[in-house]
This record gives structure tokens, sequence and C-alpha cells, in this order.
């Protein structure tokens, strides 16, 4: 991202998170952490809502044609023609509170780490950037991979997405059932001769 891109008065960034029927939620430590993150040239008025699978999937539906819950989506207050980033991120972000907490346990962290990480990429969204977009050349994932650094978090959610999942280790009866299973693949009883 050139210098330029970011170079205005320093105005700062409103954030307020809400729910899925607007009502302001408790999660101030979200916005603040954001505002922390976010370059001071970045200004703005941005809603994150929090909201259900069931809702994050009709306004997929709706406006991606895409009929399946997503993680974040995000609704500029403007549309950005100039193919180039902005210092203005006024919009919504939603979010999908299920779907983060489901990601959150694959990648083994707390649902705020994961609420961090898709609020900071709406917010990228919002001032412009499009990593499915042939002329961002991965400015996106850079952008995002400096801030999530600046905000202490191990990874971002392009850089999440250009990886294979992980596979998760089973525990408790999940754990008992797998050992069987291996047992059972080798064509041994795996309690005979014990």
């Amino acid at each position: 991202m050139a210098a330029r891109e970011l170079r205005v008065a320093d105005r700062e960034v409103q954030i307020a998170v809400v729910d899925g029927r607007g009502r302001p939620l408790r999660l101030s430590g979200l916005s603040a952490w954001l505002r922390r993150v976010v370059p001071r040239a970045v200004s703005g008025e941005v809603v994150i809502a929090l909201v259900s699978d069931a809702r994050i999937r009709e306004l997929n539906r709706r406006f991606r044609r895409m009929d399946a819950p997503t993680d974040v989506l995000t609704f500029p207050e403007t549309v950005h023609l100039d193919p180039h980033p902005s210092s203005r991120a006024s919009g919504d972000i939603v979010i999908s509170t299920q779907t983060a907490r489901r990601q959150a346990r694959e990648a083994g962290h707390s649902d705020i780490v994961e609420l961090r990480i898709l609020a900071l990429h709406g917010l990228l969204h919002l001032v412009g950037y499009d990593h499915d977009s042939s002329s961002d050349r991965g400015r996106m994932a850079r952008v995002e991979r400096r801030l999530r650094a600046k905000g202490g978090l191990r990874e971002g959610l392009i850089e999440r997405g250009s990886r294979p999942p992980r596979r998760r280790e089973p525990s408790g009866p999940a754990k008992r059932r797998a050992k069987a299973r291996v047992g059972e693949s080798t064509g041994r009883n795996p309690s005979a001769g014990r």
C-alpha cells in the first residue's frame, strides 16, 4: 500500500457493535481493539452487526446470490469506483457469531480472537481492498498481515484461507473411538492378545 493512500488529516474511525436487531452490544473491547490497529488516517463510521447463521445466509443469498452462511459480509456506505483503497471506512460489517464460534474452535483460539480477525478483514473491505480482485495483487493480504501483527493476532482470514485445513486431534471418547478404528483397520482386534 502506498503511503499516499492513507495520508490524510488524523481523524478517528467510529465503531459501534450491535446485534442483529441493531441494539448496542457491550463489546467495546472489539471496537477499541479495531480502532487501535487501524491506521490513524482511516476515518469514518462503522457498524459491526453480530448476527446468526440464518441472518447472514439470508444476506448472502440476497446480495451475493450464494445460498449458504458465511463468516463476514461488508456493506460500504459508498461504492468504490477507484481500484485503490481510500482512507474512508464507512459502512456495515456483518459477522455470523455461529460461524465465528466454529472457526474459532477449528483454529484453536477464543471467539473474541475470531471476531477480531473477521472485523479487521471486513474493515479492509470497507476501505476498498478486495483480495478476490486480480488488480489487488496481494495488497490486502499484506496490509491484513501487518495490521493483525500490530493487534497481536497469529493469523488473518486471507492467510488462513490459503492453506489446507488443519487436522485436529480427537480428544476424550472420540480419541478412544479413533484408536479402536486404527486397530480395526489392520484387521486385528485391538483388545486381543493383551
